[in-house]
């Protein structure tokens, strides 16, 4: 897919929070990975994005939020997702049509492996979104729909650090173990979801879909 589309590349935050009980059985089983059933036999799940710098072809996308949702009926693997995409608003035309491409996976690159497991597109909103790093913390807010925020776990010595997993994730390859503050909700399109406390991991990312 990257031959047929416009160069991409993005650097940022990108952290998640879904409904499983920590930690979440798709990353972490004897299965073979995104084959095991989530912790509740369904997943709710909110993937959310900083770019600290991208370009989209010769649009630049620095500073701009992206939030994915998504809820998947059984398996990850076993596909049929319903996936809906907030948008920055802040956003020019341009910038719009290059962010809808990266995040519906679309424009290939590493959110490309889920392209054939979508079933339902819900909508595209373009938002006010605030995404806030703050130490071993992460948040997304979006007024009246969604308010998500994860905590790094604690560890066992060194109150500085946080636990680290390694090459257990398709969308980075070293990732920190969290877990969803209070009131980490959302609610639209008819649906509403609560994942506090809830497994979650945030990474630094530098993504494109260069071969």
């Amino acid at each position: 897919m990257a031959s047929t589309q416009p160069h991409w590349q993005v650097s940022g935050e990108f952290f998640e929070n879904c409904n499983c009980t920590v930690a979440c059985p798709c990353l972490f089983s004897t299965d073979r990975p995104f084959t095991s059933k989530p912790t509740e036999g369904f997943c709710d799940i909110a993937y959310a994005c900083h770019i600290n710098t991208g370009t989209y072809d010769h649009t630049t996308l620095d500073g701009l939020n992206a939030v994915l949702i998504a809820h998947m009926p059984g398996a990850f693997a076993e596909g049929n997702w319903s996936i809906a995409l907030y948008l920055d608003e802040r956003a020019d035309t341009q910038q719009r049509q290059a962010l809808e491409a990266i995040f519906s996976s679309t424009a290939g690159g590493p959110l490309g492996v889920i392209a054939p497991l979508i079933s339902t597109r819900l909508g595209v909103k373009f938002v006010p979104i605030t995404f806030r790093v703050d130490g071993k913390r992460r948040s997304v807010e979006i007024p009246n729909i969604m308010h998500v925020a994860v905590q790094a776990l604690p560890t066992i010595s060194d109150a500085t650090e946080e636990i680290w997993a390694l090459n257990a994730h398709p969308l980075a390859p070293k990732l920190a173990m969290a877990a969803g503050d209070k009131n980490s909700t959302w609610s639209d399109y008819g649906m509403s979801w609560d994942n506090s406390g809830k497994s979650g991991h945030y990474a630094t990312i530098n993504w494109s879909n260069a071969r």
